[in-house]
């Protein structure tokens, strides 16, 4: 039993000091902002809110990660039409990749979109729907290996998806802002332990 303690606290300790703090709390180090929207720091947590031009928006960290378990608590205020992309990469305020949804509810938290791709891979099924808290703290975790990316949202298993191309896909983690205008949405907690 001592040595199961023992080999449980190593294990755990080991998770721990493979955890990167990908927002430091205190400016955008490691990130870098695409386009016009606005991204800045307040009382310790990450803000993204439509500017004057009403157009999409990106901040994503400055290394890419291939295979990874990242998780992430945001709070939607005002339209939260927002995403976590995966594997992306950006020119302009163009963006390559794959975005976990994080949207008001009914509009498929959660799920996986393919910009200027194939659109939805994949849904959560409608009754997930009620895992979202709009309005409060939701925890988002992705899991990202080879071909294989599954989400979980407040511990609810949104999806999980086996695709060729997301296996082949390189780039950073980056944060939407939907064009449309009205959106904000705070993040804080962004932790990321490579595979």
């Amino acid at each position: 039993m001592k040595k199961l303690c023992f080999l449980t606290a190593v294990l755990a300790t080991a998770l721990t000091f493979g955890q990167q703090e990908l927002f430091n709390g205190k400016d955008l180090n490691g990130w870098t902002i695409y386009g016009t929207e606005k991204w800045y720091v307040e009382d310790g947590l990450l803000i993204c809110e439509s500017g004057p031009d009403k157009g999409y928006g990106y901040l994503a960290t400055d290394k890419f990660y291939k295979d990874f378990e990242l998780s992430l608590e945001f709070k939607q205020e005002a339209n939260g039409n927002s995403g976590v992309f995966i594997r992306s990469t950006i020119e302009g305020t163009k963006i390559s990749g794959w975005q976990v949804e994080v949207a008001p509810p009914g509009h498929d938290t959660g799920g996986v979109y393919e910009s200027y791709g194939r659109g939805w891979l994949i849904k959560p099924k409608p009754a997930k729907d009620k895992a979202l808290k709009m309005g409060e703290w939701n925890t988002m975790k992705i899991r990202v290996k080879g071909d294989k990316i599954t989400s979980w949202l407040n511990g609810t298993k949104m999806i999980a998806l086996k695709d060729e191309k997301i296996g082949a896909g390189e780039g950073s983690i980056a944060l939407q802002i939907h064009d449309g205008g009205g959106i904000k949405v705070k993040w804080r907690n962004i932790k990321l332990t490579e595979l």
